[in-house]
């Protein structure tokens, strides 16, 4: 599947300006027009109502008591616009149409003396004003309306050209706000072209953390770049590390199998040949070793904090190991035994856990020779607690803080340390780091040590 094209975060951010811009554009658009037409109603309104009061000025009482009507020009040339309207109108008395259009309805009138509404009238749409006016004659009170009735075209003409000019106004300032939002979404990225541009310049072996101003924004994004590059000089530093204790871990017995391999072929009695055999093969069993620890060190360096985890009998594991060792124990001349448990289940990680153990019963076994080793398994609250004792050579103050140094701290050279001492307690800090397990290491009085490991319950 191809990569999707990067998209710039300026553009993405100008965009979405300029969307909201348009989206306020819009609202602020709708609320003019709608302002526009109740302004145009209103001037209409007023004009027709004018219109309507000139026409009622006309309507006078006869001395008979009957109602004339005289309908002024200026009443309807009023109403006259560039629009070309149509205007209508009628007046009624009490006994009906006095004169205008009879097809013309009024409108109802209420409580008020005026009324509007609008309607279609002759397949126009119109906007009609009605009036009520009452006149003193001799028979009394007489009511008189007064409708007037104009099309729609001038007010409907005015509301588009406010919204019209409007619109053009705010298409300016649309406008005007793109070229801000490009400008400003520019300036604020110029924090990430810095930093990209300091990362550019940055020597390919340079892991140190970046250390430069930025907005708070970006914090957490260069706190999380500087985190990977600490970890990536880690792996660069572990891969290093790998790499200088292959090499001597390897070269070393293999070189001695290639001499005793030379060694036989130039022996002249078979005794000689044989023993020369023996140790070259006894150098290559601990290269195969030696290679198989360097890539349980590589796995376990792999798999970091993400180990499985599972229910395990951590009592049979024990059980185990010391079933695999004895054998040699027994070579040896030592009396190596368990002691716990017969059952105990532990969530951690079998595999992990075993070579774990399998080491630190290994080094013992090596350091203890023709003595006691014992590993020891015991409840501890929650979880459980493994002991691995031995009563070897007592060490020195010196000797046992290089040791400790090498089992439980982080900081040195693991390349030197695994040139001198191995790869057994490497592992074992290793695999105790990755499974949370607590080490500890104590002198045995007479000699020897003890290694406490601290295994939580989950």
């Amino acid at each position: 599947m191809a990569d999707a094209p990067a998209r710039s975060l300026r553009r993405r951010l100008t965009v979405w300006l300029i969307v909201s811009t348009l989206a306020i554009g819009a609202l602020a658009l709708w609320d003019t027009f709608a302002e526009a037409r109740r302004t145009a109603r209103d001037i209409s309104d007023r004009v027709l109502v004018g219109s309507a009061l000139a026409i009622a000025d006309g309507v006078t009482v006869e001395a008979e008591g009957g109602v004339s009507v005289t309908v002024p020009f200026s009443a309807l040339a009023m109403l006259s616009s560039a629009a070309q309207d149509q205007v209508f109108y009628r007046v009624d008395g009490p006994d009906g149409l006095l004169t205008g259009y009879d097809d013309l309805s009024p409108v109802p009138l209420a409580s008020d003396d005026r009324a509007f509404a609008d309607a279609v009238y002759r397949k126009t749409r119109i906007r009609t004003v009605t009036l009520l006016r009452e006149l003193t004659g001799s028979e009394g009170v007489i009511p008189v309306r007064v409708t007037v009735a104009e099309s729609t075209r001038a007010r409907d003409g005015l509301a588009r050209q406010i919204l019209a000019r409007s619109a053009v106004r705010l298409a300016l300032l649309i406008t005007g706000a793109a070229v801000v939002a490009w400008v400003a979404a520019t300036l604020a990225l110029r924090p990430v072209n810095r930093l990209s541009r300091l990362l550019a310049e940055r020597a390919p072996h340079d892991l140190t953390p970046v250390a430069a101003p930025a907005p708070s924004e970006l914090q957490p994004v260069l706190s999380a770049l500087n985190g990977f590059l600490s970890r990536l000089q880690g792996a660069i530093a572990a891969l290093r590390g790998f790499a200088s204790s292959a090499n001597h871990q390897i070269r070393t017995p293999l070189t001695v199998a290639r001499t005793q391999i030379a060694v036989a072929q130039k022996a002249r009695t078979v005794a000689d040949r044989a023993a020369a055999l023996d140790k070259a093969d006894a150098a290559l069993v601990r290269s195969e070793r030696v290679l198989a620890q360097l890539l349980l060190l590589a796995q376990v360096k792999a798999t970091g904090d993400r180990p499985v985890i599972a229910p395990c009998d951590v009592a049979a594991l024990c059980r185990g190991v010391v079933e695999d060792q004895l054998p040699l124990a027994i070579r040896q001349g030592q009396d190596f035994g368990y002691d716990g448990p017969e059952a105990l289940i532990l969530p951690t990680g079998e595999i992990l856990l075993g070579e774990l153990i399998r080491n630190l019963t290994g080094n013992a076994l090596t350091h203890s020779t023709g003595g006691v080793v014992t590993l020891r398994l015991a409840v501890e609250g929650d979880g459980a607690r493994i002991e691995v004792s031995d009563d070897g050579p007592a060490l020195t103050d010196a000797a046992f803080a290089a040791l400790s140094a090498r089992l439980l701290s982080d900081s040195g050279d693991d390349a030197q340390r695994l040139a001198s001492h191995g790869l057994g307690l490497l592992i074992v800090r290793e695999i105790a780091q990755t499974l949370g397990i607590t080490l500890a290491v104590d002198k045995r009085k007479g000699g020897g040590l003890v290694v406490t490991l601290d295994l939580a319950a989950g």
